[in-house]
């Protein structure tokens, strides 16, 4: 018998992040509510309206699970990116 193992910190950051979709998602995850909810400390929010724009080809409001995913990467590269100018003497990989 395979002994299981704990939960990694990876597995516990896909589980947050598909918490966090499912609380807003229905057909499709309302952004706006998301935006002012989980997002409401992003310093320039016309950063999040355009990413919006390019993930919501539909332009229904809403993003599915890759999108939500997609927007996710993004933010966290621009977040990566803001930490690395904030700290020089990191080595960008």
């Amino acid at each position: 018998m395979a002994k299981i193992s704990s939960p990694t910190e990876t597995d516990w950051c896909i589980e947050s992040l598909i918490a966090v979709f499912q609380k807003y998602a229905g057909k499709g995850m309302e952004f706006l509510s998301f935006k002012n909810t989980e997002l409401a400390n992003q310093k320039d929010p016309g950063v999040l309206d355009r990413m919006m724009k390019k993930l919501d080809t539909n332009s229904d409001g809403q993003l599915d699970f890759s999108e939500f995913l997609n927007l996710i990467g993004g933010l966290a590269m621009a977040c990566h990116d803001s930490f690395l100018k904030a700290v020089p003497s990191q080595k960008r990989t």
